[in-house]
C-alpha cells in the first residue's frame, strides 16, 4: 500500500503554521498601545484559557515539577514581551534564539549530560553571534526605544528558555503518567503564572481601544493558543531533525513581519549575529539528527 502523501504532508504543515504564528508575536506585541505588562498579563490570561479548553492532555494534572518548569516558561513570556517592545523583533527572537547555547553550559552539570567536542565549537560560534549584538551603538527608534537594554533582555529570555528545555528534560525523566503531556502543562501554567506575575504591574488598565482588543485576543488565543495546539499534534508524527528546521521558520519570519508592518529595519551588526546564531543551529540540528539523544526543540514564544 502507497503511503497516503496527505497524512505525510498533514503534521509538517501543522508544524509550519504553527511557527508561523509564533513568528507574529513580535510584530502584534509592537502594535499594541499598551505597556509590556499589561500586553503579558492579558496575551498570558487568555491563552492560558485558551489552551484549557483546546488542550485537554494541558488538564490533567501536574506535580512539582511541572510547577517549576512553568515558572521557566513564565519569565521567558514575560522577558519575550519585554525584548519586544525596547528592542527589535529581529534582536528579540534572535537573542531568544540563544538558548542552546545555555543547555550547552548548563546541561552537564544539571543533567549530567556529557559535552562532546563539536558542542565546544558550537558554544563559541553562538557566543560570536550574541556578541554582535552588543557591538556598535544602536540608536533608538518609535519601535525600539531602548534597544541595548531590550538585547539585555532578549539574552535573558534565552536563558529562561534554556531552563524551561532543561526542565522539560529533566521531568521527563520521571516518567509520565498516561495520557499527560508535560510541554502542555507546562505552557498552560506557565501562562496562567505569567499573567498572574504581571497583573499587578498592569493595573490599572486603560480603556481599550477595538485594535487593541483584537491584538490581544489574537496574541492570546491564535500567537500562543492555537500555535501550541498545532505544534503538539504535529511533532508527534515528524521527526527530530525536520521539526526543528521546520520551527526555525520562527526566527527567520519574525523580522519579516516587523518590517511589513512597521518599516522596522535591524541593525546589520543584529542581522549578523542572527545569521550566525540560526547558521549554527541549523549546523548542529543537522550533525545531532541521528544521535539516539536528539530533542525534539519546541518553539518558545
Amino acid at each position: 500500500m502507497r503511503p497516503n502523501p496527505a497524512g505525510v504532508a498533514l503534521p509538517r504543515l501543522q508544524l509550519v503554521a504553527a511557527a508561523v504564528l509564533f513568528s507574529t508575536g513580535g510584530a502584534a506585541i509592537k502594535a499594541t498601545t499598551l505597556t509590556a505588562m499589561q500586553v503579558a498579563s492579558l496575551r498570558s490570561g487568555i491563552a492560558a484559557a485558551t489552551l484549557l479548553v483546546l488542550m485537554p492532555a494541558a488538564r490533567r494534572g501536574f506535580g512539582a515539577r511541572s510547577v517549576v518548569i512553568a515558572a521557566a516558561y513564565a519569565a521567558t513570556m514575560i522577558l519575550f514581551v519585554v525584548a519586544n517592545k525596547w528592542t527589535t523583533a529581529a534582536s528579540a527572537i534572535f537573542l531568544q534564539a540563544t538558548a542552546p547555547l545555555y543547555v550547552m553550559l548548563i546541561a552537564p552539570r544539571f543533567l549530567g549530560e556529557p559535552v562532546r567536542r563539536r558542542d565546544v565549537a558550537f558554544v563559541l560560534v553562538m557566543a560570536a553571534g550574541m556578541a554582535l549584538f552588543f557591538l556598535g551603538s544602536y540608536v533608538p527608534a518609535a519601535t525600539a526605544p531602548r534597544p541595548v537594554a531590550g538585547h539585555v533582555v532578549a539574552g535573558l529570555s534565552g536563558l529562561t528558555w534554556a531552563l524551561t528545555l532543561m526542565g522539560l528534560r529533566w521531568g521527563s525523566r520521571s516518567g509520565e503518567r498516561p495520557g499527560r503531556d508535560p510541554l502542555a502543562t507546562a505552557v498552560l501554567l506557565g501562562n496562567a503564572i505569567a499573567s498572574l506575575a504581571c497583573l499587578p504591574f498592569a493595573l490599572p488598565l486603560p480603556a481599550l481601544a477595538a485594535p487593541d482588543v483584537i491584538l490581544i485576543v489574537y496574541l492570546g488565543v491564535a500567537q500562543i493558543g492555537l500555535a501550541y495546539v498545532l505544534l503538539t499534534a504535529g511533532i508527534r508524527h515528524v521527526g527530530a531533525l525536520a521539526a526543528s528546521l521546520l520551527l526555525l521558520a520562527e526566527p527567520a519570519l519574525s523580522p519579516v513581519w516587523a518590517w511589513i508592518f512597521h518599516g522596522e529595519l535591524p541593525a546589520p551588526l543584529s542581522l549578523a549575529g542572527g545569521a550566525i546564531i540560526l547558521g549554527a543551529t541549523v549546523a548542529r540540528t543537522v550533525l545531532d539528527a541521528a544521535s539516539p539523544s536528539a530533542q525534539r526543540a519546541p518553539a518558545s514564544s
